[in-house]
């Protein structure tokens, strides 16, 4: 049975909200390219659709490579590493207790069944490994995607935001999805940096740090400086520490290559930036230049 996926069904508004938000996505058609407005328009429409419909059931049965993976996990899981994986974490997480090394053997086992289906069908069997809330499948998520990334397409990055707007709760899911998948999209197509921007200005902590992450790749080879450095203006206000942590990151993987444009950014901004994303932007350079860093004057 074909799954209904959360990028046609998220939320299920009530009509009249789901033209609102298509008005006002017409009204604002100058913050995005064309593409972006008319997919997000058509997905709206489709979910205005749906809304006046009753689906009971999403799912009428579980996918056979989705209940193989489950079961795996299930037999993988250590109660001992599953309580000891919540210290790395702030919020609470949903996990079996399965170590990194055995996911991403799991992972590869089922992408070998699954590698050769439809890319719908496999973004289907994404939306459903995402939505049990497991830290293990995400991983899982991102191992795939990432995979898939010699068959991306620009109408992909309206699935992937949708992704990380609704299932990313933390910053392990966020940044195994986000450096790799959302990396090698933005490599393909540049031109959605832009639109990553916006992603700054969300209510969520994990699209902001999202934001940021994505390009942690990118910047290792010395790309986008230009864009690096207005995604961290963007986020220099940014009191949230799992953001401040994640653009102090993509200023030190972008001093690899530019070490003197970052270090100048940080001098110039240092009476502002939070000593925790100031702390990680330096942390590959010179003691020297370390320690003119973290001076405080007066």
């Amino acid at each position: 049975m074909q799954i209904l996926p959360v990028y046609i069904l998220k939320k299920s508004p009530e009509p009249s909200e789901t033209v609102r938000q298509i008005k006002q996505l017409s009204e604002n058609c100058s913050l995005f390219s064309f593409t972006i407005v008319t997919v997000k328009m058509l997905l709206l429409f489709r979910r205005m659709c749906i809304s006046l419909i009753s689906h009971p059931r999403l799912c009428l049965s579980m996918d056979p490579v989705i209940s193989q993976i489950r079961k795996e996990l299930k037999n993988q899981a250590n109660s001992q590493i599953r309580q000891s994986s919540q210290r790395f974490f702030k919020e609470e997480i949903t996990c079996y207790g399965v170590k990194t090394a055995t996911v991403t053997k799991i992972a590869k086992k089922y992408w070998n069944e699954v590698k050769t289906q439809p890319k719908h069908k496999i973004f289907s069997l994404c939306e459903e490994l995402y939505k049990s809330g497991f830290l293990e499948e995400s991983f899982i998520v991102s191992n795939w995607t990432h995979a898939l990334s010699g068959r991306y397409e620009r109408e992909d990055y309206v699935i992937f935001r949708c992704w990380v707007d609704t299932y990313i709760t933390n910053w392990a899911a966020c940044d195994s999805f986000c450096n790799h998948t959302m990396g090698d999209f933005l490599d393909k197509y540049p031109e959605y940096i832009e639109d990553l921007k916006l992603w700054t200005k969300s209510p969520n902590r994990w699209m902001r740090r999202a934001a940021a992450v994505s390009l942690i790749i990118p910047a290792k080879k010395g790309m986008f400086l230009k864009d690096i450095i207005h995604l961290a203006d963007l986020l220099l206000p940014d009191h949230d520490d799992m953001v401040q942590k994640g653009y102090g990151w993509l200023l030190k993987e972008a001093s690899r290559k530019h070490q003197k444009e970052i270090f100048d950014y940080v001098m110039l901004h240092r009476k502002c930036m939070p000593r925790t994303a100031l702390r990680y932007a330096i942390e590959l350079m010179p003691k020297e230049l370390k320690a003119d860093a973290m001076r405080k004057d007066g």
